[in-house]
């Protein structure tokens, strides 16, 4: 189908090739618009549609059909068609639309075949060009065969030799000839080729061919071109040998090539009835092309039958657990050569491999020795097992019959004496009356007496069994075929063909439902009135009491009866399902039911009903009898079923649905109350849809219209027409394809997403506006309506419907709700809304106006003093004061304009750039030891024990003992109160001996766990006993019990880390890490421009510029460059950074250069490199200040292209190497140094050490004005900083989404799917316990303890330190930003108000809105913990079980032991000292053990 570009409709016209080949003149066309139109046979309108059908016949029938041109939209097509100027056009008018067609579309034609076969008059195939197209546009046309007109005329193409072997290309290469072999290719229908021709072999290789008459010469690909050949692929691969003309650069002719490796069979079969010439060579067990490389001449096979191969064999029977050869008929099979091995047979079994030896008596026949085999399970009597012969090891023998060997157990699901003997005789098997089993007579302990098996005289199984019989119930007429299944119930129909009686009737049994030992299936006689029920009776072959049996159950006699049917009429073309019902329905073996002369299929029944399905009747429109036969009985009853007229459908509307259907279609009729099920389809490209209709009544029902059957992913825009449209009214099949309607499907309506972010932020009442196309039918006549329904949230919406849009009033919400739009099958959801309250200012603009009004009032009075005490200064003083004024305003105005405007557009950019790169998660063992031993990288619990030679038995035996003496409980505890009693034991070292305990213990933490609850308790006692106000407990780590429990929750949260909490902690993390490098960082003070931080806050403006540099990939100088955004008062070093974090965005920190190890090269457009450094000949110094380099410095325009290479030593840093040797971040760091206490915020302003040598101090972007030499400019440049503290505001805003993802994540407990952490609830139950043990009621105390014991120890510390989960590197800015977040989740863990001022400090102003929203999640998520149901200790003791076993060998045990032992040697006195008063420690001689271990440890002994 050509399609006119501009329009798409139904109506069609057809463009006509006359028999001529002449193009259409006016004069033609003319008289073929008056054909089409006038003509008694040319034209047809549908009354239905609105398609134009056509059919011309011409005054000679010299007109040819060949191509349909959809055109107008609408109406038929007038009289009146004209071409344009230059004829290549013609244009056809409806009443409403003019349109322009092509007289040929030869383009879409792709070979010389559909080309020339499509019958378009116009085209021809222009050879050299590969295109159709035509004749005049072809170049050179005119010359022989450039242009063909007719199918004979296209080219073809053979080449000889068609195939060769990759290993010959390989020995061709090897010996220097690109490749030796020459290929001819004959052509035909070629032109002449004097520009010349190149031979390509798909995308191998390409190479120019030598033209010889009509002949061709290439060569074949050399070896390294040739494809890789694999057995999965096959032995060969074919390619497209193509001829490319260099006159046009076209391919112009193919033909397929093959490439085949023999070497790829490991078989003689599969190598010589390969269809290449393939060799094999037995003796080297090879397959090969060239014969030449066999090693002996006689092991050279050319044909099938000369393969060693195994003959069929008769089938191979071998019991399980006998020892027993097995032997094998076989041909040529080679006799090894010296330094060969021998024959082996390979069975696998069960997918183990069993190799048995093997002997070749010669080279017909092998026998595997002597083994016995068996297999696992009684679930198979009889296993075919894989067999392989081989010899030299590995080297196959061809099994073409493919020879099983088939191991069997006699006993194997055959329980019974029938069973058994009913077995494959070749078995062998025969049942053991002494041990009631099914076996081989040698495993009988008495064969003579107790062995039966079929062939023997003692044939007969005794004791038959009968265990099931069905039906239980029948008609008394009889006919009912009874079946009945047990054991022993004979091996020969003989046995039990007049032995069978079923409650005193003689049941006939049947031979087609007889089964040896297991079935008889028996016909019943009929039954005298006086016999009611009875059991079932048979002999097997005689009537002797060990070959009879009785069934347990009983068989009734059963009167059967109807009462009713319904419905009671149906259309004649049947497919009701009729109910009939009755009593005793169900007796009976058979059921038939006609309607009349008519059967009606059975489908089920049960005791009070049949149910079955009508067929088409033959005498019309009439009641018939009903009749009903159960075997031999015929039901006698009145019941009639009367036949109707089929239905009809007279009218549907609407006549149009979407593709996607279920829109609602209204059907008019008649008799449509008949049909039970009605059901409305649609079929298309082969596909049926149905969908469901609802009867109203005789005359009306209603449908939902059935959907297309396309692909969701390429729907037209176009009407598409059903190739089938009808209805499914039981079996009516006149209505299934509907010949009068036209329905008409239209494409699906589509929405546009909201925006990127998928949130629509409105205010109350202001409607809600969806976008998309197709959301109104171009039905004609223009009256289609879809059926919208909107929600927010739940609530629906009042809808007005355009082409374009859809306008929902909201209802009366406010807040986040979904939006999602229904409309027939479709769902779709374009995002959120977000329904803001009525508020006239946000906090931030709150803040920025208060700020900004307040400065205002200020320097309003202090001019009005300062106009007061100088009145009588000049006029020039006041002009000057006025422009400081219009100054001021004017930055206060702009930075709070920019302010607003970051707040808007970062919060975005952010989430889009955060795209899910992979979260470099720490391994468990690193992770645990930052949080245990932070700081220390190579900690001795990471390494082996270093002892000297001559002590180390005697060492490693006191460390086991002491290791005995850690596991106990009393000796432990008492070991740790005594520590913590010593003045001299510090905070360090109580964190220090909880870690090394923690890592003793983490192979059996059901202890550890113990342990970390008694110390609890014990602590508790002794805050309450104290009078401390219980608020303060686990406050702070200042004991060996706090440090432990940090360490538990750390072993025990690293799964939920990695699983749930890491994800939202990382997404912060990269989020404040990339918000501020979006502004400029000093790389001195450590000072940004996007902080959440006042104290990391540059107060004054810096003007910069955002570059994007193209960096040079350093791992792929030929890869594309990379674009980096950088900004142009970065210094060099921090330009390094940003470069290796886009070029490394997914590789760990620590798999990552350092950037003091790399140079940054900038590559001008000149050519000239150019290393930049942060210091170098060029940095300016100014009054004892030096300014690092930036790219604004070196002037690097936007755009660059640079480079990181590995460091050079220049002239410059050769002379000040050790300036030099500090470029790196870390560098500055060394020159910082805090004053004031630590606890003191605004103290910590960095000072800048000057260099001792020369006096010179360093600055980047802001200079610490503490050193008294600043100018009176600078001074007033930050006389107003405060009102830059809108920054922080925009920072908070543009992070809030990424806050709120990491506390909600961390406050529920089931988020995202992962269960909460059963450590947490553990430990919450116990503080609960322990609150009622103390009788404290006080929630806030409890609260307390919980926010102590869980997020303030562990959370706030994974909050800080991301470092410690991630490998990352964590800088200044991002800690001090950091540190808010944390002192955030601090307060809102908290249940004391915050009363808050002006003088408050900035982070708790900051995020004083948010904190009582995020106590009701703590306060919600401590409630719902509580009510979640008790964690047994048996659950938590597995669980633990399980950590523990996970990370068993994680750390050193002896190095720790050692490092604890450290303090026993400390404190030996008092640790045994506290032991001898300790009963317990007294019963179990633990001072002495103690002791032990000291003597043994002691380096005098």
């Amino acid at each position: 189908m050509q399609q006119e570009e501009r329009h798409a409709g139904l109506p069609l016209i057809i463009l006509l090739g006359l028999q001529s080949k002449h193009t259409l003149n006016t004069h033609r066309a003319d008289w073929l618009s008056n054909k089409l139109l006038k003509g008694r046979h040319s034209c047809s309108l549908s009354p239905f549609a609105l398609a134009l059908q056509i059919r011309v016949d011409g005054p000679t029938n010299g007109a040819l059909e060949y191509e349909i041109v959809q055109v107008v939209d609408t109406g038929p097509i007038l009289r009146d068609m004209v071409f344009s100027v230059d004829h290549e056009h013609l244009y056809i008018m409806s009443e409403k639309q003019l349109a322009r067609v092509p007289v040929e579309s030869c383009g879409q034609y792709k070979t010389c075949s559909t080309c020339l076969g499509s019958g378009d008059p116009h085209c021809g195939w222009c050879v050299l060009h590969n295109t159709c197209t035509r004749k005049e546009q072809c170049e050179r046309s005119s010359e022989p065969r450039r242009f063909a007109s007719e199918m004979k005329q296209c080219v073809r193409l053979t080449v000889h030799p068609n195939n060769i072997s990759v290993s010959h290309s390989a020995l061709s290469f090897a010996l220097s000839c690109p490749l030796c072999l020459q290929l001819v290719l004959e052509t035909y229908n070629v032109p002449e080729l004097s520009a010349g021709v190149n031979c390509t072999f798909e995308d191998l290789s390409e190479m120019d061919g030598l033209v010889v008459g009509n002949q061709i010469q290439c060569i074949s690909p050399a070896a390294k071109e040739v494809p890789q050949i694999i057995m999965e692929n096959g032995d060969h691969h074919i390619v497209q040998l193509q001829l490319k003309s260099k006159e046009t650069g076209m391919t112009f002719a193919s033909t397929s090539f093959v490439f085949y490796n023999c070497s790829v069979h490991n078989s003689c079969l599969s190598c010589v009835e390969s269809p290449y010439r393939c060799h094999w060579c037995k003796y080297r067990h090879v397959c090969t092309h060239d014969p030449r490389s066999c090693s002996f001449q006689e092991g050279r096979v050319k044909l099938p039958e000369d393969c060693p191969q195994l003959l069929q064999a008769d089938k191979i029977l071998v019991p399980v657990e006998v020892i027993k050869p097995i032997t094998l008929k076989a041909k040529n099979l080679p006799q090894p050569q010296s330094g060969q091995r021998g024959y082996e047979c390979i069975l696998n079994i069960q997918g183990n491999e069993q190799r048995v030896p093997a002997l070749r008596f010669n080279s017909s026949s092998v026998q595997c020795q002597n083994t016995s085999y068996s297999y696992e399970g009684m679930e198979i009597n009889s296993l075919p097992v894989e067999l392989t012969v081989v010899w030299n090891g590995n080297f196959n023998i061809d099994n073409p019959a493919q020879n099983k060997v088939h191991l069997y157990k006699c006993g194997a699901m055959r329980d019974s004496c029938g069973l058994c003997l009913k077995a494959d005789p070749d078995f062998e098997c025969g049942w053991c009356e002494g041990q009631n089993q099914c076996t081989l007579k040698h495993h009988c302990p008495i064969p003579e007496n107790q062995w039966l098996e079929l062939s023997g005289t003692k044939g007969k199984c005794t004791n038959p069994r009968i265990t099931d019989i069905i039906p239980v119930t029948g008609p008394r007429e009889g006919g009912t075929k009874v079946t009945i299944r047990g054991e022993n119930l004979g091996l020969e129909f003989r046995d039990i063909a007049s032995h069978v009686k079923v409650a005193g009737v003689e049941c006939k049994p049947l031979v087609e439902g007889y089964i040896p030992a297991e079935q008889i299936v028996c016909e019943m006689g009929e039954a005298k009135p006086s016999q009611h029920a009875g059991f079932v009776e048979i002999c097997v072959a005689e009537c002797k009491p060990e070959f009879m049996a009785r069934s347990s159950q009983l068989y009734y006699f059963m009167t059967l009866t109807l009462s009713d049917l319904k419905p009671k009429r149906g259309p004649v073309s049947g497919g009701t399902q009729v109910t009939i019902t009755g009593t005793n329905l169900n007796a009976g073996s058979n059921v038939v039911v006609t309607f009349g002369r008519q059967p009606c299929l059975f489908y089920r029944r049960s005791t009070k009903y049949i149910v079955c399905n009508t067929t088409a009747s033959d005498d019309g429109f009439d009641k018939v009898k009903v009749s009903v036969r159960v075997d031999k009985a015929k039901i006698h009853q009145e019941l009639q079923f009367e036949y109707i007229e089929d239905p009809t459908i007279l009218r549907i509307e609407p006549e149009w649905s979407i593709i996607s259907g279920n829109t609602p279609i209204a059907v008019w009729g008649t008799h449509l109350d008949l049909i039970q099920n009605p059901q409305i389809r649609a079929k298309h490209g082969g596909k049926e849809h149905v969908n469901i209709c609802e009867v109203q009544n005789a005359t009306e029902m209603t449908c939902q219209a059935p959907a297309l059957a396309m692909d969701p992913n390429h729907q037209s825009e176009l009407t598409e027409r059903p190739e089938e449209f009808g209805f499914i009214l039981d079996n009516v099949q006149s209505l299934l394809m509907l010949n009068k309607t036209n329905f008409t499907y239209y494409p699906n309506p589509v929405f546009e997403a909201f925006n990127p972010s998928g949130i629509l932020e409105l205010k109350p009442g202001t409607p809600i506006i969806l976008k998309g196309k197709n959301l109104i039918p171009p039905v004609t006549g223009g009256n289609a309506k879809l059926n919208y329904t909107v929600l927010i949230g739940e609530k629906p919406c009042v809808v007005t419907v355009s082409d374009v849009q859809l306008l929902c009033e909201s209802p009366n919400l406010i807040g986040r709700h979904k939006v999602m739009a229904r409309v027939g099958g479709l769902e779709f959801s374009p995002g959120m809304v977000y329904i803001s309250p009525d508020s006239l200012l946000s906090l931030p603009a709150i803040v920025s106006i208060t700020v900004a009004g307040g400065l205002l009032i200020i320097f309003i009075v202090a001019v009005l003093i300062a106009y007061k005490r100088k009145s009588r200064e000049s006029d020039l003083t006041l002009k000057r004061l006025q422009m400081q004024m219009d100054n001021l305003e004017s930055r206060v105005a702009l930075e709070c304009k920019e302010a607003f405007a970051e707040l808007q557009t970062d919060i975005h950019e952010l989430t889009s750039d955060l795209d899910g790169a992979g979260i470099p998660f720490l391994d468990y063992r690193t992770y645990t030891m930052r949080v245990l031993f932070p700081g220390i990288e190579d900690h001795p619990v990471l390494r082996d024990l270093e002892v000297p030679g001559y002590r180390q038995e005697r060492v490693e035996k006191g460390l086991k003992l002491f290791a005995q003496l850690i596991n106990n409980k009393v000796f432990l505890l008492s070991f740790i109160r005594t520590l913590e009693s010593q003045r001299s034991f510090s905070m360090r070292d109580r964190g220090n001996v909880a870690s090394l305990i923690m890592t003793v213990l983490q192979s059996k933490l059901e202890y550890a766990t113990d342990v970390l609850k008694q110390l609890l308790a014990d602590l508790i006692d002794k805050n309450l006993e104290s009078k401390n106000h219980p608020k303060l407990l686990l406050r702070r780590t200042e004991s060996v019990a706090e440090k432990m429990l940090t360490n538990w929750f750390t072993f025990l949260l690293y799964k939920f880390l990695k699983e749930c909490a890491g994800e939202p902690l990382f997404s912060l993390f990269c989020a404040i890490k990339q918000q501020m490098e979006k502004g400029p960082i000093d790389s001195i003070t450590g000072e940004a421009r996007y902080s959440l931080s006042e104290d990391k806050l540059i107060r004054q403006q810096i003007d910069y510029k955002t570059l994007v540099l193209s960096c040079v990939n350093p791992d792929n100088v030929n890869s594309p460059e990379i674009p980096v955004k950088i900004l142009n008062c970065d210094t060099i070093t921090q330009v390094k950074e940003k470069i290796l974090d886009a070029i490394f965005k997914n590789v760990p920190c620590s798999h990552r250069p350092k950037a003091a190890d790399m140079d940054l090269e900038w590559r001008q457009t000149s050519g000239a490199r150019m290393i930049l450094q942060d210091e170098d000949i060029t940095t300016k110094i100014e009054n004892d200040w030096k300014r690092l380099n930036t790219l604004a410095h070196y002037q690097v325009p936007d755009g660059s292209v640079v480079a990181l290479v590995s460091k050079q030593v220049t002239a410059y840093n050769a002379v000040n190497n050790s300036t030099v040797s500090r470029t790196s971040a870390s560098k500055y760091e060394n020159m910082i140094r805090y004053t004031g206490s630590p606890d003191s915020l605004r103290s910590r302003t960095p000072m800048i050490t000057p260099d001792l040598e020369s006096g010179v101090k360093m600055w980047h972007l802001v200079k610490n004005h503490e050193h008294g030499d600043q100018k009176e400019g600078d001074r007033g440049s930050k006389m107003v900083s405060e009102i830059y503290l809108t920054r922080l505001l925009a920072t908070k805003g543009t992070l809030q989404k990424f806050v709120d993802d990491l506390f909600e994540t961390i406050f529920s407990t089931a988020h995202r799917g992962s269960a909460l952490p059963l450590a947490i609830k553990y430990m919450f139950d116990f503080l609960d316990e322990q609150a009622d043990k103390h009788n404290i009621h006080d929630p806030h105390v409890r609260h307390t303890w919980k926010s102590n014991c869980l997020p303030l120890r562990f959370w706030v510390n994974m909050i800080k330190n991301p470092q410690f989960v991630f490998d990352i590197h964590k800088n200044s800015i991002t800690d001090a930003c950091l540190s808010v977040v944390a002192q955030t989740f601090m307060d809102s863990c908290s249940t004391s108000e915050h009363r808050l001022g002006k003088d408050s400090p900035s982070n708790k102003l900051l995020y004083a809105k948010d904190i009582p929203s995020y106590k009701n999640w703590v306060e919600r998520y401590y409630s719902d913990i509580g009510k979640m149901p008790a964690i047994s200790d048996q659950d938590m003791n597995a669980y633990l079980a399980e950590q523990s076993r996970m990370h068993m060998n994680e750390f050193n045990t002896m190095s720790a032991l050692s490092e604890i032992y450290s303090y026993v040697g400390k404190y030996s006195e008092e640790i045994l000292g506290a032991l001898d008063q300790d009963d317990q420690a007294g019963k179990q001689k633990l001072a002495y053990k103690l002791e032990q271990v000291i003597t043994l440890m002691s380096i005098d002994s």
